[in-house]
């Protein structure tokens, strides 16, 4: 994560290892380490870094929706590195996804909020100051129109 503030998270869901990206001397001890890396960034930001962290044959899948982003080929060419996409697929992919995490337990650490609260929560995001994802109660919605 680019941020120290989501180690505990992070260790909390079950991360056996955190790496503060925006931390330069922590990015240099885990060049070619990993396997597999799932960007969620949707701002724009350096692929390159993220495909030095990949292993050989390693696979970055972009989930984020980021602006376009220079990227350098011949990290992908040299060590055989994947770059991929994903979105979140169709209705048979989601509720096979939902059917899988109600069987084992998996759940989404989200805050919840009421429809008033979304321009508070905007501002929020702004300041980095969300861990997770904002889920709007729908039930607030009626509150409002009453």
């Amino acid at each position: 994560s680019h941020s120290v503030r989501k180690r505990a998270g992070a260790v909390k869901l079950g991360a056996d290892h955190f790496v503060d990206t925006s931390n330069a001397d922590a990015l240099k001890n885990q060049s070619g380490v990993y396997d597999l890396i799932l960007d969620t960034v949707s701002a724009s930001h350096d692929y390159n870094a993220a495909l030095d962290l990949l292993c050989r044959e390693g696979t970055l899948v972009l989930i984020g929706v980021p602006p376009p982003s220079p990227l350098a080929a011949g990290s992908l060419i040299m060590k055989r590195r994947h770059l991929t996409g994903s979105l979140i697929g169709g209705i048979r992919e989601t509720q096979e996804m939902l059917d899988f995490c109600a069987q084992h337990g998996v759940v989404a650490d989200v805050e919840v909020i009421a429809m008033e609260a979304v321009n508070n929560a905007y501002l929020r995001m702004d300041r980095g100051d969300v861990h997770y994802r904002f889920v709007i109660d729908l039930a607030s919605l009626r509150k409002e129109a009453a």
